[in-house]
């Protein structure tokens, strides 16, 4: 079974006595409903599960209930013997999203707290604006992600103490050995190719057959761009939403990696107010993530955010290198001529960095350049650029060095990401070991670097 880092929060969420219902929100197919349901089983002597996705597409049991006794009487005609006490009876709550009338019904639950409950969903963004009656106060919303590196490196044999001395060497600003450092990229790579969909790691763990893989991503994107037709009752929207979903590996292999907004119905003089909706959407659903730039980069850096200049990563670097490169493996793995990868790292950064809890932000400057991350560093109250590399240039980076000497912003620190193994630092930048991004942690809670 695949360890989920999100598993001790969930337990701690169940043996709380919380005033709220945890509702684990993300995207389709990353393993929310297999981890709710592995945990659910293992604390609670009565677990029932109702999946609401199943329910509109059949009996329909839940669609008109209303009232407190209304839906237990519904739970009863499914699943009545095991409806116990609260502390033996968990009743978790699966695409709660389908049922936007149930999450109101979730205060009344919670406030009636005969049983345990636990809902999870997707679109719950977009969903919730569409709710007459939202219950602040009663709902404690959790994103989940695929999986990100360290849960790979778990899945693959690494163990918990490796991952700690990682750690604890990367806090100290210290390389891995040779030998480790070779093992761990080694495993980055096929990190890349293989990405964090819970069906595709599996299947990589089980047969390390690329051509399986790709077939679960084929699916899985085929499923992304679908999903919409189940929310969007616009046939013109649904066009759109496919539309951008399906340009995104394109604008990342692009100079400026930005969404294009002409392009999408290859119209002139379209923006960005033009298609926030879709945007919302793809992002709601945790399909896509979203990288705003930033022209002013003070902390905290949400105040200066600007919508025009949009990137849009795909949430799994699997699938991301399955366009670009289908079974090739060895673009990946090999220092292959003439392969740029920087929209990969770029992407596994995204990926990581958002996983993490940080909100992503680049910075845009016509006559400074780009760099390609800013994340807020809430214990300094300062920002801290990231710049991503994939070749051997690492240490060329311009606009990162104007941006690092400009007194205006007040950086004390920045990073440069690579492949190359020894941790060094020149002036206020620190080059680190690709891999090392999955120690990054979003400040606010950790202070992790």
């Amino acid at each position: 079974m695949l360890y989920r880092t999100i598993q001790p929060f969930i337990e701690s969420y169940l043996r709380s006595d919380s005033n709220k219902v945890l509702i684990i929100d993300g995207a389709r197919q990353i393993g929310k409903t297999f981890i709710i349901r592995h945990v659910g089983q293992q604390l609670f002597e009565n677990y029932i599960e109702i999946n609401f996705a199943e329910d509109m597409n059949g009996p329909r049991l839940f669609e008109q209930v209303r009232t407190v006794r209304d839906f237990y009487f519904q739970i009863s005609t499914i699943a009545g013997e095991k409806m116990g006490e609260k502390h033996n009876t968990l009743i978790f709550l699966d695409e709660i999203q389908v049922y936007p009338h149930l999450l109101t019904m979730l205060k009344f639950l919670k406030q009636d707290d005969r049983y345990t409950y636990i809902a999870s969903g997707s679109l719950l963004g977009v969903t919730l604006k569409k709710t007459t009656s939202i219950p602040i106060g009663s709902i404690e919303i959790k994103r989940m992600f695929p999986l990100d590196f360290e849960e790979f490196l778990l899945a693959n044999g690494f163990n918990r103490f490796a991952i700690d001395t990682m750690r604890e060497k990367f806090l100290a600003g210290e390389s891995l050995d040779a030998a480790v450092h070779a093992q761990v990229l080694d495993l980055f790579k096929k990190y890349l190719l293989i990405g964090g969909m819970p069906d595709a790691v599996n299947s990589f763990v089980a047969d390390a057959n690329i051509v399986k893989v790709r077939t679960i991503h084929n699916d899985i994107r085929s499923f992304y761009a679908d999903d919409a037709s189940k929310y969007e009752e616009d046939n013109n929207r649904k066009l759109k939403i496919r539309r951008i979903y399906d340009l995104i590996p394109s604008n990342m292999e692009s100079k400026k990696k930005r969404v294009i907004f002409k392009t999408i119905e290859e119209k002139q003089g379209k923006r960005f107010s033009d298609y926030q909706d879709e945007f919302d959407y793809l992002i709601s659903a945790g399909i896509a993530l979203d990288v705003n730039a930033i022209s002013n980069p003070v902390f905290p850096l949400v105040q200066s955010v600007g919508k025009n200049l949009l990137k849009l990563y795909l949430n799994d670097v699997g699938l991301l290198t399955s366009v670009l490169y289908g079974n090739n493996i060895r673009a990946v793995l090999d220092d292959e001529s003439g392969i740029n990868l920087g929209s990969v790292y770029e992407s596994v950064v995204a990926q990581e960095l958002a996983s993490h809890g940080c909100k992503l932000f680049y910075y845009d400057n016509r006559s400074k350049g780009e760099v390609d991350y800013l994340i807020d560093d809430y214990d300094s109250l300062s920002t801290v650029p990231i710049e991503v590399k994939s070749g051997k240039d690492y240490t060329v980076h311009s606009a990162l060095n104007t941006f690092v000497t400009n007194e205006d912003y007040h950086i004390k620190k920045a990073f440069v990401l690579s492949n190359e193994r020894t941790v060094t630092q020149k002036g206020k930048i620190t080059y680190l070991p690709i891999y090392y991004i999955m120690f990054f942690q979003n400040s606010s809670g950790s202070g992790s670097f």
